[in-house]
Parts: structure tokens; sequence; C-alpha cells
């Protein structure tokens, strides 16, 4: 992900409108630990059946 240092600064912000906007998504989900981006990207991609660019998109548009 190339701009994770600025999606972790509003991540919590993030997160909630990502819970918002697919009610299926936990708080385990979307937990962004540090150097476990991809972990993150993987587990939202198997829970919204989408791939890694869909998700990215997703996340940059929210």
């Amino acid at each position: 992900m190339n701009n994770m240092p600025q999606l972790k600064e509003h991540w919590n912000e993030t997160k909630g409108k990502l819970k918002q906007k697919f009610a299926r998504l936990t708080e385990s989900d979307v937990l962004l630990a540090e150097g476990k981006q991809e972990e993150m990207l993987l587990r939202l991609q198997l829970k919204l059946g989408k791939t890694k660019e869909e998700v990215l998109k997703i996340i940059a548009e929210i």
C-alpha cells in the first residue's frame, strides 16, 4: 500500500466507515497491526470476496 503512513493516521475513522458499509466486518477483520497490513488486506479480501485491488480502492474511496 503506497500511502500506508497516511492510512494509519486515519485508520480509526476509516475502519468505522468500513464496518458501517460492510456490516459483516468485525473488529478483528479491520485490525491494523504494525507490520501486518498484508494480513489485514487478505482478511478483508476473503470476507468481502474482493480482489486486493478492489479492497484498496474501497479503502481509498472512504
